[in-house]
């Protein structure tokens, strides 16, 4: 039997079936496209409160924080970070989001690396947080909850006393 003794129609049904498949797999649509808007200014959110602390840029930390009395203190941490540590590196990873209204609930793993200067090995930090954020268009911070990123040079205060040797 040579190939073109072959029945015609199964071999064209076959390719029709692919080429539908093909040209109906071509692009995804988003279903709810107001809500998938709203999911990319939260991770811009995110993404822009750890670069501002990376750069040790206040300004654009505090634009993107509510005037509350717990984000002052939170920036004034994070200000004794800049001035203490030559370099910052941080990793957020989100793993959830919570969205009620207006009210978004961010949970994060993060890790970074705070260096006095380019010698000092650092120190290593991770935690998870919960990064409390309200708006739709304009996305602010509201709060955080948890393992804090921000204010390593008060917790490195606590922590390094009890390292020290017992004097005899």
């Amino acid at each position: 039997m040579s190939l073109y003794t072959l029945p015609r129609f199964p071999i064209l049904l076959l390719l029709g079936l692919l080429l539908l498949v093909g040209i109906g797999c071509g692009g995804k649509k988003v279903q709810y496209p107001e809500d998938h808007e709203r999911y990319l200014r939260i991770d811009r959110a995110v993404e822009s409160l750890r670069q501002a602390y990376v750069r040790k840029d206040s300004s654009a930390l505090a634009s993107i924080m509510m005037p509350i009395d717990q984000l002052e203190r939170l920036r004034e941490e994070a200000r004794s970070d800049f001035e203490t540590f030559g370099a910052i590196t941080v990793d957020f990873a989100i793993e959830r989001v919570m969205i009620d209204g207006d009210n978004i609930d961010v949970f994060v793993h993060w890790q970074g690396l705070w260096k006095k200067d380019a010698d000092d090995l650092g120190l290593r930090q991770r935690g998870h947080t919960k990064l409390q954020w309200v708006g739709t268009q304009s996305i602010l911070l509201r709060g955080i909850q948890g393992d804090v990123p921000f204010g390593i040079k008060s917790r490195q205060a606590i922590v390094e006393p009890a390292l020290l040797p017992k004097k005899k």
